[in-house]
C-alpha cells in the first residue's frame, strides 16, 4: 500500500495510490500524520485504519503532479516537531566515494581514513544477531519540517554553499506514541542533498555540508521495504540526461541492519518526545560529484525506485548574492 499526500480543495490530504494514473482521497484531518496517530491511539494496524478512510473521490495523478500539488507524503502539524536526520557509510561501496574525497596521505603512502575505519566497523558490527547491539553508525543532523521540499518543488541553493548535490536514498519516517515509543509509518525515496565540496575540504565539516534542503515521496510505502532495490539515479539539464546512473539499497546491499540504524537513532531520550515526527535517511553509495557532475541552475534531479512509485524529481533554484547575518547585542 502506497500513500501521497496533496493539496485538494485548500487543505492537506492524504491519498491511496490506486495506479500509476489515480489517486484516491482519504477521509481525516492532518493527512497521514492524523492517521498514524488514530492508528497509535486505536492501536490498531494503519491499514485497517486507511481503508476504512477511503472516499469515493479519486483524483488524476497526472494533474495533481502537473499542478504542483503534490505534497511530502507525511508531514507534522508544527514542523519544528518533525526532525530530520540521516546516517552515512551504510552501503556497501559507500566508503569507496568517501574515502577517495578523504584520502590522506603518509610519507607518500596512503593510510586508512577515518571514513574507511567507520565503514569497516560497520561491515563488521552492523548487522548483529536478534537481542544484540550492533556498532553505531555515523549520524547527522539536517534540520526540522522547514527544510523539506515538496515533490516535484525546486530545491533551494544558498548563496554560501559550494555544492548542490543529490543524494539518492531511502528514507524511513516515523511517528512517536504518546508513551515515548517509536513507531515505523513507512518508507519514501529520498534526495538527503549535500554540498559534497564542502565535505571534502575536510571530513570534520560534514555537519555543515549536510545543513541543505531535502526532499522524500512522493509517495509512502507502508510494510515491509524489499532486502534488495534497484534504482536509477539521473539529472536532466534543460531536459536531456546529462548523467545517470543505477544505485542499489535496501538490507542486502547495505553493511548495517534498518534495525541497527533504527536503534541508534532512537536510543537517545531526547529522539523519543511524544507527538514528534523524524525522517530518517538510511545513506546511498552513488552520487554525480564522485563522476565529476556541476550542477547548474534548472538541473532537474530525478530519483527512481519501481516498488516505491512514482520517481522524485526536484529542480536546482539557486538563491542570488549573499549572506549576510547581523547578531546584536539584546
Amino acid at each position: 500500500m502506497r500513500l501521497i499526500q496533496c493539496e485538494y480543495q485548500g487543505r492537506i490530504r492524504a491519498a491511496r495510490v490506486e495506479s500509476p494514473d489515480q489517486v484516491r482521497l482519504l477521509n481525516g484531518d492532518e493527512g497521514t500524520y492524523g492517521l498514524a496517530r488514530q492508528a497509535l491511539s486505536e492501536r490498531r494496524p494503519l491499514t485497517d485504519i486507511i481503508e476504512e478512510a477511503a472516499t469515493d473521490t479519486c483524483l488524476d495523478y497526472a494533474e495533481l503532479v502537473a499542478n504542483r500539488q503534490l505534497r511530502p507524503p507525511m508531514t507534522h502539524p508544527s514542523p519544528a516537531h518533525c526532525l530530520v536526520s540521516g546516517t552515512g557509510l551504510t552501503h556497501l561501496g559507500s566508503a569507496d566515494t568517501r574515502a577517495a574525497m578523504h584520502a590522506r596521505m603518509e610519507d607518500g603512502e596512503e593510510t586508512l581514513t577515518d571514513s574507511m575505519r567507520i565503514f569497516r566497523m560497520g561491515a563488521e558490527g552492523g548487522k548483529p544477531a536478534p537481542g544484540q547491539r550492533g556498532v553505531q553508525p555515523e549520524w547527522f543532523y539536517k534540520g526540522d519540517g522547514d527544510i523539506v521540499v515538496n515533490p516535484e518543488g525546486p530545491m533551494p541553493v544558498p548563496a554560501f554553499a559550494e555544492d548542490a548535490g543529490e543524494e539518492p536514498e531511502i528514507a524511513g519516517l516515523y511517528l512517536i506514541d504518546d508513551q515515548g515509543q517509536p513507531w515505523r509509518v513507512g518508507y519514501a525515496l529520498g534526495n538527503e542533498f549535500s554540498d559534497h565540496v564542502t565535505e571534502r575540504h575536510n571530513y570534520l565539516w560534514l555537519a555543515h555540508s549536510k545543513l541543505r534542503s531535502c526532499s522524500f515521496g512522493p509517495e509512502l510505502l507502508v510494510g515491509d521495504l524489499p532486502s534488495h532495490l534497484e534504482g536509477v539515479s539521473r539529472i536532466r539539464r534543460q531536459g536531456e540526461v546529462i548523467w545517470e546512473k543505477p544505485f542499489l539499497t535496501g538490507e542486502d546491499n547495505m553493511a548495517h541492519s534498518l534495525a541497527n540504524l533504527e536503534y541508534h537513532h532512537f536510543k537517545y531520550a531526547g529522539f523519543r518526545r511524544p507527538g514528534d515526527m523524524h525522517v530518517h535517511y538510511f545513506g546511498t553509495a552513488t552520487l554525480s560529484f564522485a563522476d565529476g557532475i556541476q550542477t547548474q541552475e534548472g538541473d532537474c534531479f530525478e530519483i527512481e525506485v519501481a516498488a516505491l512509485g512514482r520517481p522524485l524529481r526536484n529542480p536546482l533554484a539557486f538563491e542570488p548574492g549573499t549572506t549576510d547575518v547581523t547578531i546584536s547585542n539584546l
